[in-house]
């Protein structure tokens, strides 16, 4: 299956200046707030919020990304050597609300491992989840993101991936199977 375009650049776009409204409407002046980047591409969806929150409101929002490598719980269940991301957080996130972003909500295991690897950083006052796809139906775990790009429908022989202009040359969301068969 030739993979399909579920979002193209010019909703791309427009979906990623409405999650930034959305967050400045619950966030106000980002003064207790700290967006969090899930290596390695929600820390690029991460960056690409903050820098459109700094040209819509004047304010760059305090921005980490955080590496989950090791606290995985299938990072054992590999013969492949496993190469972790470099955390980079600069600030205190203790009794602040972590905006936790990443491109592509599934199981919800990702961000199981997100959350145990915050609080290696300090105790939040409250953690948001921010996704640029929900793919609904999915869950391992009870998780749900509070800013949703667009949800998708899908089924678990196929894959979702986000492209960045940065990394792949263009913006843009893409649906295809990863059935051998097809």
């Amino acid at each position: 299956m030739q993979p399909k375009v579920i979002i193209n650049s010019k909703a791309f776009q427009l979906i990623l200046k409405r999650l930034c409204y959305e967050l400045i409407e619950q966030h106000g002046d980002f003064s207790d707030t700290v967006l969090m980047g899930v290596q390695p591409r929600g820390s690029e969806l991460g960056e690409r919020i903050q820098r459109e929150l700094k040209s819509i409101t004047g304010i760059k929002v305090p921005f980490g990304k955080l590496d989950i490598t090791f606290f995985r719980d299938d990072f054992r269940r590999t013969e492949k050597l496993l190469l972790a991301d470099a955390t980079e957080i600069d600030f205190v996130i203790e009794n602040k609300k972590v905006v936790l972003v990443d491109d592509v909500l599934y199981t919800g295991r990702t961000i199981r491992a997100a959350m145990d690897a915050m609080l290696v950083y300090g105790r939040p006052s409250a953690v948001e989840l921010l996704v640029f796809v929900d793919r609904r139906f999915s869950r391992d775990l009870p998780i749900q993101a509070t800013y949703v790009g667009k949800r998708v429908d899908s089924i678990a022989s196929q894959r979702v991936s986000v492209e960045w202009d940065k990394i792949e040359g263009e913006d843009k969301v893409l649906m295809f199977s990863t059935d051998k068969e097809k």
